[in-house]
């Protein structure tokens, strides 16, 4: 395999791999994927997606179950490769969004009688039911030319592409600012849109700093997280000193130069501190936080695709836990949300509506926005 530089590849690409294979994605050589793509040029992991469909897919009709015909899998692979990218990139990207999140309807023939029935590209109740792998290196062609860029680290949920990551060397000149840059030049027009167009979650990474991000998302606008879990520091430390099993470490390491398995062996040796890196990838892409950000925050506004910063997320969250259980006299609790100016008040409130209006324990919600001028 054609590796990255020495010194990213060291300092910051293989642990951001061991750490995601610690979390629970299955780690695939740069050639794996490319079989799993089924050597074309397409992004997303056509073979995974084929076994793994079926798995989360039936159809429930008069008592009995059923699976979706193969012309089926094929209609709903088709519609995730023909994404309409002649309306705009970002508009793409939303009908892309809209399919991953609400599904799609398809028609099949059941006991003699045709209908539809819901098709679901995630099993977002059930996380444990997707799988996840990551790969790097992932060579993706060039708009309307013949060479390719090679986002460092991937990652899949059912072979599907939402998280791109760029790793860099702290020890190259502002190395944040280059991942970031890297990330908004692949999504040029020039780029490979062809990826970008499903992604969900963006993230630059540089050991001791990391940012995350979204689609489309401007320089100025990425954002560090932040949490204050002190359970959650320890499992993170837990983690990051727990060996990986022989047989996963064998997959990571067997193409590259044996020094370079023989460090991470000694470092094992040693208590490993955790890094900002460590931190943002055990934030953002554990599974099952993973799904929870992208389909409850993540909005499309006025063509502007934005994800919720941490005080966004955890307001909400906060907010729902108060609010979801009533007391025994059947009242729910009240409170209220302190917001800098700025700190993105009007997102929080989109949020949580929505939490609100979905959470299967509040039925018949009532939600008023009062506000003191006529552009919020």
């Amino acid at each position: 395999m054609s590796t990255p530089s020495y010194r990213e590849d060291l300092i910051s690409q293989v642990p951001a791999l061991q750490l995601l294979m610690k979390m629970g994605y299955t780690y695939l050589s740069p050639e794996e994927a490319m079989v799993a793509r089924g050597g074309s040029g397409y992004v997303l992991l056509e073979n995974i997606f084929r076994r793994q469909f079926p798995l989360i897919n039936s159809i429930d009709y008069k008592g009995k179950v059923y699976e979706f015909s193969e012309a089926n899998i094929n209609n709903a692979l088709r519609m995730l490769k023909d994404l309409p990218v002649q309306d705009g990139y970002i508009n793409a990207n939303k009908h892309f969004y809209d399919l991953l999140t609400q599904g799609e309807s398809l028609e099949q023939n059941i006991a003699g009688a045709k209908k539809s029935f819901s098709f679901q590209y995630i099993d977002w109740k059930h996380p444990e039911n997707n799988v996840f792998h990551v790969t790097e290196e992932f060579a993706v062609k060039r708009t309307d030319r013949d060479d390719t860029y090679r986002p460092d680290v991937m990652l899949f949920v059912n072979g599907i592409p939402l998280v791109v990551i760029e790793c860099k060397s702290p020890r190259i000149k502002e190395p944040l600012e280059e991942a970031i840059s890297q990330h908004l030049r692949n999504q040029q027009s020039h780029g490979i849109r062809d990826l970008y167009v499903y992604s969900n979650v963006l993230m630059s990474l540089s050991v001791n700093e990391a940012k995350f991000a979204t689609t489309g998302t401007p320089k100025e606008f990425w954002a560090v997280w932040k949490e204050q879990d002190t359970d959650r520091f320890e499992e993170l430390r837990k983690l990051k000193n727990t060996p990986l099993p022989d047989d996963e470490k064998t997959a990571l390491f067997k193409e590259r130069y044996r020094h370079v398995r023989r460090f991470f062996d000694l470092s094992e040796e040693e208590e490993l501190r955790t890094t900002e890196q460590d931190s943002l990838l055990y934030s953002l892409c554990q599974p099952a936080r993973l799904l929870d950000i992208m389909y409850h925050f993540i909005v499309y506004d006025a063509g502007v695709k934005k994800i919720a910063r941490y005080q966004q997320y955890f307001a909400v969250k906060n907010t729902m836990k108060r609010i979801a259980r009533p007391d025994s006299a059947g009242a729910r609790a009240g409170g209220v949300i302190w917001h800098t100016q700025g700190s993105g008040k009007s997102l929080t409130m989109v949020m949580l509506a929505e939490a609100i209006a979905t959470h299967p324990d509040i039925r018949n919600p009532k939600i008023i926005l009062v506000t003191d001028r006529v552009d919020l």
